[in-house]
């Protein structure tokens, strides 16, 4: 996606990554690099596509026992991408520790309240004070460990141990002492960035020299440490100290201690037993692992714009089989990224460009062929290879070169689910294969003629959830009446949903199912711009025939309020995270009545030190436009005078993805803070048609013509805005990256007549540069849709002519080729067009990083904007 959001690295790596083929030798030196960030679903900013690049955000994910997320306080642009969300009860709490600075303290706080001052501080703000998280709110980081008693999590201490607590009885154990972790190869304490607990808790598993290599996945060499008798040895064999591992994903089984992992994209089992031997010899389960065949890891494309993980293998609930997609590259067209200098010096010289190799299917050509299978391990153990695998198929399969498998996920120890849909993403299937079976059964369709019932698109997310009691079955989020709810399907088999909610709302994600009682806690963005926390009761044998759903609020609804919930695997306690209007904080909570409710943070100094500082003035309201009422967030200078006696610069910050959103109640102050406080500017966002949580009919406007719709709803609010008396007509401007840097030119190109000045990072320039599987999703095909394509592009760049124009682009940018960029100035050049600036940033993926160059980019857009605007507050006379 374009540049929403999966948390992510400050720092970008200043050396290329490896070939997506994963299994080739590679110098330490030229270590694959960091992924693009990504932007959390707690975030202001919740990007489900092509996020912008927002190095401000607070990180507000958690880590599960699959998916890793690098703390730190750079969001990634990128997610041109439908919404991820987590599939599986979270097991984890993560309290992230936040590091970017985030946005302001919310001077109005009702869904469509008026403005109101907010009493400010003395102190300026700074630059430096943008970026060294003065502003930062701070979350404890834990991790729930699914392995133990309910309630427990664990904790690294300072030397590196790592320790078990228990939060109903305040008990301590030691799990690990580092001291005991040798690592074989050199009789050293092992040096670990990721570790792992068994389901049995006998072994822990460790990861070493951890090279990054896309947005989320890496290579490694992988360790099991045995408890009982503190003995270490490898998973797979490891590679030298100068050669890339070959390892790209292990995970334990949900029952006793076997492993399954990926090397050289081949997939390995290893059994409990085998583990247990001297010398552990894995089955290795697939043969055809390449560069351009991928067994249970994704390819590029399957990473960033559909399953947002580095696995693509699910061990069923009882351990005894291994689900994995293969994916067939072969005939994607291959692209070249060229790196001039993999190190961190910028005075080193690199005299040949180093190139990797990706595959990287665009609109129109051959995708990756994916298939689905199984590996039986009690097959194995009475046939061995023979019939261990199964080749999974369904009557009407839509053929491999126009097929995405958006799903797959077991909904009982014997029942596994995926979900198809065509490239359009216009129809699809559900499937259930039942006791390992091959052929499937057709439960549900998806699309105009299915479960969405419209013209729009199916989206896609990781959302299936086992429910393992009571009437059994699975919970998914799926469109009822237009807005996404939750739906559950009893038995796994079943064609038709029993609704767990409803109305004109949107349940944002599905935060855990305590299976004990019977109840789903859900996360709900009612009103669109809060998100709530909430709980509603399974059905029962005894009421399922008369059912009504009741969802309860567990979070106070009367007043705005931003919410994130990382529950306990079993549900029994969970870490609510408060995350605006007001100054955000932290509690642990158990459910039930009289449960325990500890504040961990209440970000006292936070407080005190806004308190100190200029504050901007935010106000929170709707704008009409046609049918659609919009989201828009006003962030004003402190002690503005909207007399007209002194007028302002206005510049407006777009994003505008599909399934994106910009406006929230989530507490945050970064760069336009600074531009509010200090430069005096008056910044403004709406979400417009396309954007998310305020249901389809607001989504589907977009399908076959991106840069329309989106485009006529930043032009309706720049004319509503210049209205104002305070508003200097001569400074309007807008500004965005990724997909919002597209939304820049293409707003600029409409309204050339209302603004003086855009400023466009990363931005898509055409589609027919960017990645299939994201862009069909909108555009359909450019076969099917040749207008549209044409009509999406930046092409009548004459319009830019007399207005201030900055343009920025990583030469390494993976994600939003650079080519973009390369199209734009050959078409200025050719219409000779001049007076824009632009800078391209060396080896700099799509989050621009590499060798200090966020901090520099937001500094050269500061100063152009003081050259060509200056302060805003003048007196007219």
């Amino acid at each position: 996606m374009p540049g929403q959001y999966d948390p992510v690295s400050t720092e970008e790596p200043t050396y290329p990554p490896t070939s997506p083929g994963g299994g080739g030798a590679l110098a330490l030196g030229a270590s694959p690099r960091h992924s693009l960030d990504s932007v959390g679903s707690g975030s202001d900013l919740v990007y489900r596509d092509i996020a912008e690049e927002d190095p401000f955000e607070e990180k507000s994910g958690f880590r599960d026992e699959e998916q890793d997320e690098e703390p730190g306080f750079v969001v990634e642009p990128r997610r041109l991408r439908p919404r991820k969300r987590s599939r599986k009860i979270l097991a984890v709490l993560i309290f992230i520790v936040a590091g970017a600075a985030a946005i302001g303290v919310l001077a109005a706080s009702g869904y469509s309240a008026p403005s109101f001052a907010v009493k400010s501080g003395n102190r300026h703000i700074t630059m430096d004070h943008v970026f060294n998280g003065t502003f930062s709110p701070h979350f404890q980081s834990h991790q729930w460990v699914a392995q133990a008693d309910d309630g427990t999590y664990s904790e690294i201490d300072p030397e590196g141990n790592i320790i078990l607590h228990n939060v109903l009885n305040n008990d301590s154990i030691l799990l690990v002492a580092s001291s005991d972790v040798v690592d074989p190869r050199s009789g050293n304490r092992m040096e670990w960035d990721w570790w792992r607990l068994s389901a049995d808790m006998e072994y822990v598993m460790f990861r070493t020299d951890y090279r990054k290599q896309w947005r989320h996945s890496s290579h490694g060499n992988y360790w099991v440490h045995r408890l009982s008798d503190k003995a270490t040895f490898p998973v797979h064999e490891p590679s030298p100290a100068d050669v890339m591992p070959s390892v790209t994903h292990a995970s334990w089984s949900p029952v006793s201690h076997a492993i399954a992992y990926v090397s050289n994209n081949d997939l390995y089992v290893l059994t409990a037993a085998q583990l247990a031997a001297a010398r552990p010899r894995a089955i290795r389960v697939t043969h055809d692992g390449s560069s351009v065949v991928f067994n249970g890891v994704p390819d590029w494309v399957y990473e960033e714009e559909v399953f947002s993980t580095d696995y693509a293998m699910w061990w069923s609930p009882n351990a005894e089989e291994v689900a994995y997609l293969r994916s067939n590259e072969s005939e994607v067209p291959e692209f070249k990224l060229q790196y001039y200098n993999p190190s961190s010096d910028a005075f080193s010289v690199n005299p040949y460009p180093t190139e990797v190799d990706m595959r990287y299917p665009k609109p129109g050509t051959a995708m990756p062929r994916v298939t689905v299978h199984t590996f039986s391990l009690a097959s194995y153990a009475e046939t061995g290879a023979v019939g261990s695998k199964r080749d999974l198929h369904w009557d009407g399969e839509l053929a491999v070169t126009d097929r995405i498998i958006t799903e797959v996920a077991w909904v009982a120890d014997d029942g596994l689910m995926i979900k198809e849909i065509d490239r359009a993403a216009r129809s699809g299937k559900v499937v259930v294969f039942t006791a390992g079976k091959s052929e499937g059964t057709v439960v549900r369709t998806l699309g105009k003629d299915g479960e969405e019932g419209d013209d729009g698109w199916i989206d896609h997310g990781q959302d299936v959830i086992p429910v393992k009691s009571g009437v059994g079955g699975y919970v998914d989020i799926v469109p009822n009446d237009g807005y996404d709810h939750i739906a559950l399907f009893s038995p796994i088999t079943a064609t038709e949903p029993i609704w767990l909610s409803s109305g004109e709302w949107e349940v944002a994600s599905i935060s855990g199912i305590d299976h004990e009682k019977g109840i789903v806690y859900f996360v709900a963005a009612n009103p669109s711009i809060d998100r709530h926390l909430y709980s509603v009761a399974l059905p029962t044998k005894d009421n399922l025939q008369d059912f009504t759903p009741e969802p309860i609020a567990l979070t106070d609804t009367s007043q705005p309020g931003y919410y994130d919930a990382f529950f306990s695997p079993q549900a029994g306690f969970y870490g609510l995270a408060y995350r605006g209007p007001n100054v955000p904080w932290q509690r642990l909570v158990q459910t039930g009545e009289d449960g325990i409710n500890i504040m961990l943070e209440d970000n006292a100094e936070l407080n005190a030190t806004l308190a100190e500082f200029h504050r901007p003035i935010e106000t929170r309201s709707t704008l009409q436009t046609d049918e659609y009422e919009l989201n828009m967030i006003e962030i004003l200078p402190p002690n503005i005078d909207t007399s007209g006696r002194k007028k302002y610069p206005l510049l407006i910050q777009v994003y505008g993805g599909p399934y994106s959103q910009m406006v929230s109640n989530a507490f945050k102050r970064d760069w336009h803070s600074f531009l509010a406080c200090e430069q005096k500017y008056v910044i403004v966002r709406i979400d417009g048609r396309g954007t998310g949580f305020k249901g389809r009919a607001l989504r589907n406007p977009i399908r076959d013509d991106l840069g329309h719709w989106e485009v006529e709803d930043q032009l309706a609010l720049a004319r509503e805005l210049i209205k104002r008396k305070y508003i200097d007509r001569q400074r309007v401007g807008i500004w965005g990256w990724s997909y919002g840097g597209y939304m820049t030119l293409k707003t600029l190109e409409a309204g050339h007549d209302l603004f003086t000045l855009g400023m466009a990072v990363a931005p898509v320039t055409d589609w027919r540069y960017y990645d299939s599987i994201y862009t069909e999703r909108y555009m359909n095909t450019p076969e099917a849709n040749p207008d549209g394509y044409v009509r999406s592009a930046v092409n009548n760049v004459t319009n830019f002519a007399g207005i201030d124009l900055l343009l920025a682009h990583g030469t390494g940018d993976d994600n939003v080729h650079f080519a973009n960029m390369a199209s734009l100035v050959d078409k200025l050049t050719q219409d000779q067009v001049r007076g824009w600036r632009m800078r391209m940033f060396t080896d700099s993926s799509h989050s621009i990083m590499t060798r200090g160059a966020n901090r520099e980019l937001y500094e050269w857009m500061t100063s152009y904007l003081e050259e060509k605007w200056g302060h805003g507050g003048n007196i007219q006379h």
